[in-house]
Order: C-alpha cells, then sequence, then structure tokens
C-alpha cells in the first residue's frame, strides 16, 4: 500500500508520526481523530517552496474550510500561511490563529450584510461573487466611512475531472461570475467611492487529479488581467485558487501531482501573462486538502462483526463524524490498526452506527478477521472530516488530537450529551407547573 511517509506498521500496529495508534485509542478512547502537525507543516513547506521556485512573489492561503480547527490554523500561521475563509466564523479563527488580515480573502457566493460588515471593519479583501454583491459592498463601506479591498471572482467555464459537487468553476457553478462579464465588472468597480479593485480570483474545484485544468484556467485568468490592467486596474494579487487532490486509492497505488508538478504547469503561463500586462503581482494560491487530508486518522473501535450478505464489520464511527463516503461515494483506506501486519483475507463493509443504510465507510475491503474490540484506522481523514461532521442520532461529536514528535494532547476535547442539548431551550408552555 502507497502510504504517506508519516504512517507505518510497526510490530502489527500501525503507527503515526512517533505514536502507536493503539496506544493513542486507548488513552483517549474512540473514535478519536489523531492529527500529526509535523506533516502538515512538512507538506506547507513542499508546497511554499516549489511555488517560490517559480516565483518570488508567492503567499499561500490555507483553505480554511477543510479543516478549521485553530491548533491547525496556528500551526499554518506560525509558517507564514493566510487563508481562505468563506464565513464569518472562518475568519474569526483566522485572526484568532495569528493570520492578518491583509493574507486572507474571504470567499463565498452568499454573504450576508454582517459578513461584508465584518470584511469591511478587520481590513479583509472580499472576493466579491456578484454584481450585487459589488453594490452591496460598496453601501456598507460607504456607511463605515472606509474603502473594501476586493476581487472578483471569475467563474472560468472549465470542466475538472472530479466529482461534480465539488467542480466549482463549470459554467453552470453557483460561484464566480461569467468570465467574459468580468471587465464589465472591474469597470463598474473602478466607478466605485469605497471600492478598490485589487486583485482577481478564480477556484475551479477540488480533488483534482490532473494539473492540466489548472494550466487552462491560468490562462483564462491571465487573457483577462491583460485586459483590466490596460483599463486602469492595478492589481496587487492573482489568485489560483486550489483544489490540487491526494491519492485516496492507496491500495490501487493511485498517484496525484506534487506542488511541484503544479508550479512546472501553471507559473510559466502566469509569469508570461503579467510580463505581457506589465506588472508583478504577488500570486496567491488556496490549498486545503493537500496540505491536512493525509495529516489525519479517524480511528474507530469494532462494536461487532455481523455475517449477512456481506460481512460487516460495525464500528463506533459513522458519516456523523465522517461523511466524504456517504456524501461524494469516496473512498478512504481503512486499516486494522492493531492488525496491520496481518494478510487482509476477509472481505469486509466497514459500517458505522448511524440509523441510515447509507452509513458505509468501506465497502467490500479486504481486511484481517477481525472481532469486537480490534480498531481499524481511516486513513486521509482531515480535510472535511471533522470539519463536515454533526450530532445526528444525538451522538456527541468525537475529540481530535493532536501530535508533534514525541507529544500528543487535545485540540478539541470530545462533546458530551450536555453539548446536545446546552443551546436548547424550553419554551415557557412547557414548563413545570404551567
Amino acid at each position: 500500500m502507497n502510504l504517506p511517509p508519516h504512517i507505518t506498521i510497526r510490530h502489527d500496529h500501525l503507527w503515526i508520526g512517533e505514536h502507536d495508534t493503539v496506544e493513542l485509542a486507548r488513552t483517549w478512547g474512540t473514535p478519536l481523530y489523531v492529527t500529526d502537525q509535523d506533516r502538515i507543516e512538512a507538506c506547507y513547506m513542499a508546497c511554499r517552496d516549489a511555488l517560490s521556485a517559480e516565483y518570488p512573489r508567492v503567499r499561500i492561503l490555507y483553505a480554511a474550510k477543510a479543516n478549521g480547527n485553530l491548533a491547525v490554523l496556528r500551526a499554518l500561521a506560525a509558517l507564514g500561511a493566510g487563508a481562505d475563509v468563506f464565513s464569518s466564523g472562518e475568519l474569526h479563527l483566522a485572526l484568532a490563529a495569528g493570520m492578518q488580515p491583509g493574507t486572507l480573502l474571504f470567499n463565498g457566493s452568499s454573504k450576508s450584510r454582517s459578513d461584508l460588515a465584518l470584511a469591511v471593519e478587520r481590513g479583509v479583501p472580499v472576493s466579491v461573487d456578484s454584481f450585487d454583491e459589488l453594490g452591496q459592498l460598496e453601501a456598507v463601506a460607504a456607511a463605515a466611512g472606509k474603502t473594501a479591498r476586493i476581487a472578483f471572482r471569475v467563474n472560468p467555464a472549465i470542466d475538472v475531472p472530479t466529482h461534480p459537487k465539488i467542480a466549482t468553476g463549470l459554467a453552470t457553478s453557483k460561484f464566480g461570475i461569467a468570465h467574459h462579464l468580468i471587465p464589465t465588472a472591474y469597470r463598474e468597480a473602478l466607478s466605485c467611492a469605497h471600492i478598490d479593485p485589487v486583485g482577481i480570483h478564480c477556484h475551479i474545484g477540488s480533488q483534482i487529479l490532473d494539473v492540466e485544468p489548472f494550466a487552462r484556467a491560468c490562462e483564462v485568468m491571465m487573457k483577462i488581467v491583460r485586459e483590466i490592467t490596460g483599463m486602469g486596474v492595478r492589481l496587487e494579487f492573482v489568485d489560483l485558487g486550489g483544489g490540487l487532490g491526494i491519492p485516496y486509492h492507496r491500495g490501487e497505488g493511485e498517484r496525484s501531482p506534487n506542488p511541484a508538478d503544479y508550479a512546472r504547469a501553471v507559473i510559466p503561463l502566469f509569469r508570461q501573462g503579467i510580463r505581457e500586462a506589465g506588472i508583478s503581482p504577488e500570486l496567491w494560491i488556496e490549498p486545503g486538502r493537500s496540505l491536512v487530508a493525509d495529516s489525519t486518522l479517524l480511528l474507530a473501535g469494532v462494536n461487532s462483526v455481523k455475517p449477512a450478505h456481506r460481512n460487516f464489520v460495525n464500528v463506533d464511527a459513522g458519516f456523523n463524524l465522517l461523511v466524504r463516503p456517504a456524501m461524494y461515494d469516496s473512498w478512504h483506506e481503512v486499516i486494522a490498526a492493531n492488525r496491520a501486519g496481518q494478510e487482509r483475507k476477509v472481505t469486509c463493509t466497514v459500517a458505522g452506527p448511524i440509523c441510515e443504510s447509507g452509513d458505509i465507510l468501506a465497502h467490500d475491503r479486504l481486511l484481517p478477521e477481525l472481532a469486537a474490540g480490534d480498531l481499524i484506522a481511516v486513513l486521509d481523514a482531515g480535510a472535511y472530516g471533522f470539519a463536515m461532521s454533526s450530532q445526528y442520532n444525538s451522538r456527541p461529536r468525537c475529540p481530535e488530537i493532536i501530535l508533534k514528535g514525541r507529544s500528543a494532547a487535545l485540540m478539541r476535547r470530545g462533546e458530551d450529551i450536555g453539548d446536545l442539548i446546552r443551546t436548547m431551550e424550553t419554551p415557557p408552555w412547557q414548563e413545570r407547573g404551567r
């Protein structure tokens, strides 16, 4: 199996970094998210170095939606990362982690007036998604007596080889302004008294395993950059978004492009475009999954094994904690963490505890013979794992721990029953004595 370098098998047990997953489960219980900070830092530095080798003015904006835990954000902020934020909550978390307002970009197709007001108040650039939003932002900035720094999000109308639900650059996508209307948008922005168009932005999708679509998107963007520069727009940054995928199918030898592959395919086109435009803006990139996905395992305990039309291995984590398999039919490798060195000879379907037939983490996988009390590890759970979790079936969410070298610590405590009802209120007519 093509395991990432920080995931190893030692004496039949699965290890992450310098930690035996079996011992982690004994200490912290299951289900349990386990994240290796060293791996996140290594992925960030590999991305930064590959891009900077091709163009010196690069800024990495981590896609905070992938994993918004403050410990993750702090680790990236310490290395110089900014963030692509998609809500007021993500904006607050990024600032709390130590990221500077000018290194953030407030993205999204449906921002509220309060979202826009927060961005203006904190000095965070906004990726404007529609003409309507531009007008609202102008009014918000005027009311605050400030100038909003913006980019327009370009819809480049590019088809990409990924799941339709995470392809965001299609002509039919809800995101962005059609590329042929972008010059009109910048003309309108230049006429606004409280808008300063300093950037341009696109993002074509997620989990893309080919660099060619990124190159095509860059070509579209550079054509627009040349046109709007000629109109008098002074671009400080060009944001080409994120979307680089990872090899989830590790047992099948799936490969993914690395940051150097991306840089070689995209940055020459970028350099040519800005040279022709006579500008030298920063290049912004928004990696998320490629920085954090393989840093994390979801550990789950086996509750029971049930031979039926399939051999079900019933575990204590379901789509309440990892919804990607149910939502996208996504593949995650599964390893028997306490029997990792044993022969995989039993075809199993790993099922969660949720009262839905779709609560399957893995269909028809070869695993060792398992029994109640065993431990499985779901790989590559660091992106859109806990971030998309829920309390469905009134199940408290599990703890998250983070590793650094030989140290391990909580980065989010597990919820309890009190957390399920803490935000609930009793209507007055249900109060006792009435």
